[in-house]
């Protein structure tokens, strides 16, 4: 049987992954700088324990969202058991690194007085938290728990991509209204800070707009490994669902 990833038509699409790892790298480098030259570096207690919530919500709501997003895309010739552990990883991941992010803003919020939950963008961002971690226990029950009848997976696949997507874009929204509600005050007075921030939010916006272009472009798709075309064909002559398919 002919591999079909031999023959697939990639174009342009390694120089956009390259070109996407290179933006989420000057991102995150970009956050850190901010944080530790104009806001006073990172503490867990005190005044800079704030410093952690934006640096934790880049790196793991946008960054590794972002990369967890990829790697169906990206790791062709690996098994598909290999590249979905290492989607979910890269998704939990995320999880657990903005959860210290999110501990870490209320604390401070707690510990000098401020009030919760009083702004769009901790609205948009809760949201999007909340339904992140509904997205990665619906996905993980679906996609790795043995047993699962394949016909709910194949109803539930187009949904759980188009939710994988928004929800990326929306952290990338919600980490723009974050950096403007931070900066809305000071830009006059702090000009290269503003600068600084304004090139993150555009840095952020082009990110986000890379990974959403290799994602809808559908003739990029991890075609099923020779063994998976096999198996599939063999699942369809023992049973009426549906066959399992790669994302």
């Amino acid at each position: 049987m002919e591999n079909a990833l031999s023959s697939q038509n990639l174009g342009f699409m390694p120089y956009l992954v390259a070109g996407s790892q290179i933006l989420g790298i000057a991102i995150l480098a970009i956050t850190g700088a901010w944080l530790a030259q104009y806001r006073g570096g990172f503490s867990w207690s005190g005044p800079l324990q704030f410093n952690v919530h934006p640096l934790c919500m880049v790196l793991g709501m946008v960054f590794l969202c972002g990369e967890a997003l990829l790697v169906y895309r990206v790791f062709r010739h690996e098994t598909k058991r290999s590249t979905k552990i290492l989607h979910g990883v890269l998704h939990i991941m995320a999880l657990v690194i903005s959860l210290v992010g999110i501990i870490a803003v209320f604390q401070y919020h707690q510990a000098n007085g401020y009030p919760d939950m009083y702004s769009l963008h901790s609205w948009c961002g809760i949201v999007t938290f909340t339904l992140y971690i509904l997205q990665w226990i619906i996905g993980f029950s679906l996609f790795f728990i043995p047993g699962v009848a394949f016909t709910y997976r194949s109803q539930f696949k187009p949904l759980h991509e188009f939710f994988g997507r928004a929800l990326f874009l929306s952290s990338i929204a919600t980490s723009l209204l974050g950096l403007t509600e931070k900066m809305f005050s000071e830009y006059s007075s702090h000009p290269a800070e503003g600068i600084l921030v304004n090139s993150l939010g555009v840095l952020l916006v082009v990110f986000g707009a890379v990974i959403a272009y290799i994602l809808t472009r559908e003739d990029w798709r991890r075609p099923p490994l020779p063994e998976e075309q096999a198996l599939s064909m063999d699942f369809k002559t023992l049973t009426e669902g549906d066959s399992p398919t790669d994302q």
